[in-house]
């Protein structure tokens, strides 16, 4: 092929934008829609206008100007003013790989995928789950009641139910399994899951406080027991005394424990996925939140020395309770947000204890050193003018000084060492500053994409699709092999778009 045909130039209009290049230029990226123009007989397979001797593609035009600077440049940069999704659609029919975006633009190019995920956290995946249906079930539909017209009940019941599944496939148990698993799932299905919703955390706040209660005095009086030994044939009988908690906060909990396992069984047998349901942590929480009470209980009339063993652990391990606050992820958002952000920022919080570990090896050895510089010389271990006796010593005073939290149970009392505290403190200052704006970063984003779902209108009447016009991209008029391809985009169907212009 000569020169000339290299440089022949091609004119591409892309939604009504036209562009000039070479075919040479679009030959660069082999197997791609664009190198298929520069083929001799493009023009009977593409919309070809005759009249203006041009190619046209009805796509979006911004982010194909990027996508002919690829051709010509190398370099695949990714517009900031287009969603993520219309870019990652856009490459795909264009064939271009995803992985060729240049590195100073893959976050921004990426970050959509792990907003889709968030804004499917907060919009109630315990519904989608279920099924992808997006018709709202009528029957829970009318559940809601007069809170329909309210615009911020609206707006909550939109944060957390996002597609609500088809109530009536799957028969009579399909139906009520979808329903029941709403109802303590969801607590914005509907106006009856709220209310369950309600009853659950009134609960989660009274087992709570009677999880603190349990621990002041005045609800553990003490009380004399009698322990009855034989020694040499003689009964010895011991009096000792021990704290024994109220029974009424026993019952209150016995209360909360017999809901809380009513509704674990309930999520537990219209759950959809069982081995799903298992493996998510909320849930493991509950199992073992509610199992060390009926152990207890059923240990408790039993008097051998390995059940009394066994009871005083169980005892011990009912701190465990306190992990129920973490169900009320289900019902705040902002939790929900936390939790995110936290699962976001693993990097940053390792990076923080890294310096924060390095920082703290640094200064209490310079501390260390530091104290036996100004000691009086009659006193050769130094222990009689300063708290630094030893290296591990200084790890304490040099965590609570770089976290400028300053116990003072700790402090230098020389000049030098005086001197090593004040960098300390002010290396805390700089070392904790520089990983916390990602982690503020990570907050903000997370929270305005919950803010975004929560605000988000209801859907209203779908649009009826209609079969693809000629001249549409999705219009197949002609099925020709394509030419092979080098290139590491990925493979485009096996046809060509027709249609040309009357």
């Amino acid at each position: 092929m000569g020169l000339s045909d290299e440089k022949d130039r091609i004119v591409i209009n892309v939604g009504g934008i036209k562009h000039q290049t070479y075919r040479g230029t679009l030959r660069t990226l082999p197997g791609t829609r664009l190198s298929w123009l520069a083929e001799p007989d493009a023009p009977s397979h593409f919309d070809w206008d005759d009249k203006h001797e041009e190619f046209f593609f009805d796509r979006h035009p911004g982010v194909f100007a990027h996508i002919l600077n690829y051709y010509r440049t190398g370099k695949l940069h990714c517009p900031a003013d287009v969603c993520g999704p219309l870019y990652e659609e856009e490459l795909a029919f264009w064939g271009i790989d995803e992985t060729d975006v240049e590195p100073c633009c893959w976050m921004t190019y990426s970050q959509h995928r792990e907003a889709e995920e968030a804004l499917d956290s907060f919009g109630g995946g315990a519904l989608l789950d279920l099924t992808g249906n997006d018709d709202p079930d009528p029957e829970i539909a009318a559940d809601q009641g007069d809170g329909v017209g309210d615009e911020a009940d609206e707006m909550t019941r939109r944060l957390a139910q996002g597609d609500s599944p088809d109530a009536k496939a799957g028969g009579v148990w399909g139906r009520w399994q979808k329903r029941m698993w709403a109802l303590f799932e969801d607590p914005y299905s509907s106006k009856y899951a709220r209310w369950i919703a309600l009853a659950s955390l009134f609960f989660i706040l009274v087992s709570i406080s009677t999880f603190c209660l349990e621990t002041h005095e005045f609800f553990n009086p003490i009380v004399n027991r009698t322990e009855l030994e034989l020694v040499d044939n003689v009964t010895v009988e011991h009096v000792y005394q021990e704290t024994e908690t109220v029974v009424y906060l026993t019952y209150i909990e016995g209360v909360c424990v017999v809901w809380f396992t009513f509704e674990f069984m309930m999520r537990v047998i219209f759950c959809p996925d069982k081995m799903e349901f298992m493996k998510k942590a909320l849930n493991v929480i509950d199992f073992v939140a509610i199992l060390p009470f009926y152990l207890e209980v059923g240990l408790s009339g039993l008097s051998s020395k390995a059940a009394k063993d066994v009871l005083g652990f169980l005892r011990v391990v009912r701190f465990v309770r306190i992990l129920r606050i973490f169900k009320l992820t289900r019902h705040f958002v902002g939790l929900r947000v936390l939790g995110h952000t936290l699962r976001a920022s693993t990097n940053e919080f390792l990076l923080l204890i890294i310096f924060l570990a390095l920082g703290v090896l640094i200064f209490a050895t310079m501390i260390y050193y530091a104290e036996r510089m100004g000691a009086d010389p009659t006193d050769p271990r130094a222990s009689d003018h300063t708290h630094f006796k030893n290296i591990p010593i200084g790890f304490w005073w040099a965590v609570v000084t770089m976290t400028t939290l300053g116990y003072g149970d700790m402090y230098p009392q020389t000049w030098s060492g005086m001197l090593v505290g004040a960098l300390c403190a002010l290396s805390g200052v700089l070392t904790i500053a520089m990983p916390v704006p990602v982690i503020v970063n990570n907050f903000g984003m997370y929270y305005s994409l919950a803010m975004a779902k929560q605000k988000l209108p209801k859907k209203k009447n779908k649009h009826i699709p209609r079969a693809p016009q000629p001249g549409s991209p999705n219009y197949c008029k002609s099925s020709i092999n394509s030419p092979p391809t080098p290139h590491k985009a990925p493979l485009l169907p096996e046809i060509k778009f027709s249609g040309k212009k009357p």
